[in-house]
């Protein structure tokens, strides 16, 4: 958000009994302190404690304001990471933008940038994945131990969710569902699956 949104919203919301000089003597301010922000610009920023006094008093999210985007960006493709026989990739494309509550994409490590949501087409991962289940990806994450981990792979043309663990001579590539068809050929890591959004089961 740029400076001049917060104080067109601020603007807008400073009407009736929550006039600027109002909502300035709630901050514990001189009556013109608001009006000053507004049309000198100072501050150029509301203090963090101001920011957060006015949207509590006004109802509104303190993002509004100028404060952070409480919400963490994630973008979602219309592809699909196949764990059965592999999905073409030739059209893939941004659908939109979905959102994570922001402590959760800490917990997970995201960065804006690098990360991703797809959907799981198939039943190798079985019962890990189920066939639609929606998977978050860290982009930035590509290298798998030992002990490996659940990953979005293309292998040719496909694009898949496999188990992958490095091992000595390059990656082992499983499904979770033995009865899966094994993975032929060289493989590239798209990303590490940190995520799982489904349906109970």
């Amino acid at each position: 958000m740029n400076g001049a949104e917060p104080r067109d919203r601020l603007r807008v919301l400073a009407t009736g009994p929550n006039n600027l000089s109002a909502l300035s003597r709630m901050l514990g301010r001189n009556p013109a302190y608001l009006r000053q922000y507004l049309e000198r610009g100072s501050p150029r920023v509301l203090p963090d404690r101001e920011r957060r006094l006015l949207a509590d008093h006004l109802g509104v999210d303190e993002a509004e304001l100028g404060g952070p985007d409480p919400r963490f960006p994630v973008p979602r493709y219309d592809i699909a990471a196949s764990a059965g026989p592999g999905t073409l990739v030739d059209d893939e494309l941004m659908l939109g933008t979905e959102t994570l509550d922001p402590v959760l994409a800490r917990r997970l490590g995201l960065r804006e940038g690098q990360a991703a949501m797809l959907r799981v087409r198939g039943t190798s991962m079985e019962p890990t994945l189920a066939d639609g289940d929606h998977l978050v990806v860290r982009l930035d994450e590509r290298r798998p131990d030992s002990r490996g981990g659940v990953y979005v792979i293309r292998a040719g043309a496909a694009l898949m969710v496999k188990r992958v663990a490095a091992g000595r001579d390059g990656w082992r590539v499983t499904s979770d569902n033995p009865a899966a068809d094994p993975v032929e050929g060289p493989v590239e890591l798209v990303g590490r699956v940190v995520w799982r959004m489904g349906a109970p089961r």
